[in-house]
């Protein structure tokens, strides 16, 4: 064998015999922290439930739950006070064709480029014509 490699079987037992020897220690150091500490006794809330004999269950006490205070909203006018017109345009959008730009928007684009793909045809044949009258000679 070369200098850096080692027979597997012993590479095996190894790598087993460290992986016996972390379990162990870890069992050990479990052990020792449950000597060390004294159980505690769960700690009991009754939120639901209202306990009669005080003396033989130690529990916590939870406070009811307090909703938060709403104030009542103040209407300072009525609607129907209001001119109609103003109710309308409270009503009505700022914008009314947004959605009809929105869904057309796809097809305007693509129209677009067929509107530039024209014109840059048109101008090619312009100069093609113009080459022609000109006797051919192009820059």
């Amino acid at each position: 064998m070369q200098g850096g490699e080692e027979d597997p079987v012993a590479r095996k037992q190894r790598l087993k015999a460290l992986k016996q020897a972390a379990a162990e220690a870890s069992q050990k150091q479990a052990a020792e922290q449950q000597a060390s500490e004294p159980p505690q006794a769960p700690v009991l809330k009754f939120r639901n439930y209202h306990v009669r004999d005080q003396k033989r269950i130690d529990h916590e006490q939870v406070a009811p739950a307090q909703p938060p205070k709403l104030e009542e909203p103040v209407i300072e006018s009525k609607p129907e006070d209001a001119d109609p017109e103003e109710l309308l345009m409270n009503v009505a959008p700022k914008k009314p064709n947004w959605d009809l730009k929105r869904d057309l928007q796809g097809k305007l684009d693509k129209l677009e480029r067929r509107t530039q793909r024209a014109i840059i045809e048109i101008m090619n044949e312009e100069a093609r014509a113009r080459l022609e009258e000109d006797g051919g000679i192009q820059d």
